[in-house]
């Protein structure tokens, strides 16, 4: 036994080891835990009234209740004395997963209003007797400041095991950003709860204290791109999110994927873009709603982001209902920013009314891919870079006369950048 303690010591020191990842053992999939007692999945998303609210939902095991106490974050303990608390609302929900067809929990959701403006406010949930720890979260200023945000492209594949690499370097790159905006796909499987429970353990505590705002992508809704019960966006999508529903009126089906969100001097819009690709009568209301919010848009600054790309990093993955749809109102209305997903490369451009065109003669259009499937990037007329098998994260910069995007690889190195001004 010595001799083989000798040999098995020296070999690990000499690195023969090495065999054991040249194996390319593959990844054991977590498996399906039933919801807990203890407040889990804490996701903070921003309201239509970003200056006064902040929306917080979670999960637990079913048949517990759910509690929000918050107050004005001090330098020291103090807050902890008196907090403000707020009953959730809770629902004891029974959905059909890819891993159990009555899979059990409770999902509680509330919105904090009468918040002060550009304030920290410190907040905790639980039952009232099984906690998480204290979060921290600022609400906006009400009128227009330099704020900064983050934009991640599909995670959807090997979310915790390498796409969370990227969402982290974007935090560790930009620690202060206002918001995370998640252009689709944040799942492969849209009914899995396992990968549901990846997306939630890559961003963690992250989620906890900066809002995350998502827009959804196919496989939200399945292969087939049909709204049927036990996709994400009518099972744990409406369950896990607290989003805006200020979407268009006659589509219910889009309550809180089509929506909007005025951010110190910023119009964030999410378009539900497989539903707008695959139904006649929902885009025609969509774009009325659309048109509406662009006309009477008091903010500086205009961004939309969805799934579907207008302008595709792969030629051979064309929108044209998308775009039909969309880029005559993008171009009228001169918004600024377009960010997308979908398509797994990276490509930036600017497009006007006839076509590709100088940064500052159209719409800047993008397309990001933040997890580790990878499709090939075409040679594109439209965009002035691009970059193939590269996971990244980008970062905007918003002030009032100029807005920076930033686009850096998962390794921190930057990608591409590009600046907008309206003096």
């Amino acid at each position: 036994m010595k001799t083989l303690s000798t040999a098995l010591l020296a070999a690990l020191l000499a690195g023969t080891c090495a065999a054991i990842p040249a194996a390319r053992a593959q990844e054991q999939t977590p498996q399906l835990a039933p919801a807990t007692a203890s407040p889990e999945r804490i996701i903070l998303n921003l309201t239509a009234d970003t200056a006064h609210e902040m929306a917080v939902t979670w999960r637990t095991a079913p048949g517990l209740a759910g509690i929000v106490e918050y107050a004005v974050a001090t330098p020291g303990p103090d807050f902890v004395q008196a907090p403000m608390r707020l009953e959730a609302k809770s629902e004891d929900a029974t959905i059909a997963t890819e891993e159990d067809p009555e899979f059990h929990a409770a999902y509680h959701s509330a919105v904090l209003k009468g918040l002060v403006p550009d304030t920290v406010y410190a907040y905790r949930v639980g039952d009232g007797t099984r906690w998480s720890e204290w979060f921290q979260f600022r609400t906006a200023a009400q009128e227009a400041r330099p704020f900064r945000f983050l934009y991640l492209g599909d995670m959807q594949n090997q979310v915790l095991s390498q796409a969370s690499r990227t969402l982290r370097m974007g935090f560790r790159t930009a620690g202060d950003v206002a918001f995370t905006i998640h252009a689709g796909d944040l799942i492969n499987h849209h009914n899995s709860d396992r990968e549901w429970g990846e997306w939630f353990a890559a961003g963690g505590f992250l989620y906890a204290q900066t809002p995350q705002m998502p827009t959804p992508g196919n496989h939200e809704y399945g292969k087939d791109g049909a709204a049927r019960a036990g996709s994400s966006v009518t099972g744990q999508w409406r369950h896990q999110f607290t989003l805006p529903e200020n979407g268009p009126t006659g589509v219910p089906e889009a309550t809180e994927t089509h929506w909007y969100t005025d951010y110190q001097g910023l119009r964030l819009i999410s378009i539900d873009s497989p539903q707008l690709d695959r139904n006649a009568q929902a885009r025609a209301q969509t774009i009325a709603w659309l048109a509406q919010l662009l006309k009477d848009n008091p903010n500086r600054w205009t961004v939309i982001f969805l799934h579907f790309p207008l302008f595709s990093s792969d030629p051979d993955r064309d929108n044209p209902k998308v775009r039909s749809a969309l880029k005559p109102l993008i171009d009228r209305y001169k918004v600024d920013l377009v960010l997308q997903g979908h398509d797994h490369g990276y490509a930036r451009g600017a497009v006007g009314p006839q076509g590709p065109a100088a940064d500052d003669a159209g719409a800047t259009y993008v397309v990001s891919v933040a997890g580790p499937k990878m499709y090939p990037v075409g040679k594109l007329d439209w965009a002035r870079k691009t970059a193939e098998r590269t996971q990244a994260y980008q970062i905007i910069d918003v002030a009032p006369e100029e807005l920076r995007y930033r686009a850096y690889s998962a390794n921190g190195a930057l990608l591409d950048e590009v600046a907008l001004r309206k003096p």
